[in-house]
């Protein structure tokens, strides 16, 4: 009782604060997660065509950007870049760097949600006339986007746990403000234990639909599609 106790003793002080660094959270992983699926598109387009050097260059863009820590891609942005005379706010950095990085994952994710279409439907559409963008953009994405919903839910709830380390760079996120409190009060226990319960209350619920969403797409698509392991696409696995 007496943890409790102290926390709503503290909660008019805290909460405020708390919530302002959580708006930012949410704002870091919504920019970050738009920049991500655009360039992942681009990425995907890329591995599309028939050409050597775009596939290349794709695939180039994967390898380095899973391959390197966030942290390492955030400090590039936000102390390396000014030294070339290109200065970007901590909250910019942070977005950026989250975009980059999680394109790669988002693209593998699009690759998979691209192979469960029949190859013959691209082969028809540019025998219609289409050219590879117009096929890509309206016979492909769209139904790519419906058979990769959960495993992009799934990214989504581990790019606003990464967001955390935005903190590193002076972001004024969930994580800093938490830091802050505690270093004031002296009581991180309970500070983290009110912001874990903050990032908790955000992420199961997502994962909770990501997995109801799979369940359903499951029951309405054909056997041959369900063979795609999509939800293993998501931050970690091996492509």
């Amino acid at each position: 009782m007496m943890f409790i106790e102290i926390i709503s003793n503290n909660l008019a002080d805290w909460g405020p604060r708390l919530l302002k660094g959580l708006h930012l959270t949410l704002s870091l992983t919504a920019g970050g997660f738009c920049l991500a699926s655009i360039i992942a598109l681009l990425i995907e387009y890329l591995r599309s065509r028939r050409g050597l050097i775009p596939r290349l260059v794709a695939r180039l863009y994967i390898s380095i950007a899973r391959g390197v820590p966030i942290l390492v891609i955030l400090y590039l942005l936000y102390f390396a870049l000014p030294e070339a005379g290109i200065t970007l706010s901590a909250f910019m950095a942070g977005t950026v760097g989250l975009g980059m990085v999680y394109a790669a994952y988002l693209a593998e994710v699009f690759r998979a949600g691209l192979g469960a279409i029949p190859a013959g439907q691209r082969e028809a559409a540019l025998a219609a006339g289409l050219t590879p963008l117009a096929a890509f953009r309206i016979i492909l994405l769209p139904q790519a986007v419906r058979q990769t919903i959960a495993p992009l839910l799934i990214n989504l709830v581990s790019l606003m746990k990464d967001s955390s380390i935005c903190a590193l760079i002076s972001v004024p996120e969930l994580t800093l403000v938490s830091r802050e409190l505690m270093s004031e009060s002296f009581l991180p226990l309970h500070v983290f234990a009110l912001t874990a319960l903050l990032y908790f209350g955000l992420a199961w619920p997502a994962s909770i639909a990501a997995r109801f969403i799979e369940h359903r797409l499951q029951g309405h698509t054909p056997r041959r599609t369900n063979r795609r392991a999509l939800p293993s696409l998501a931050v970690g696995a091996s492509p």
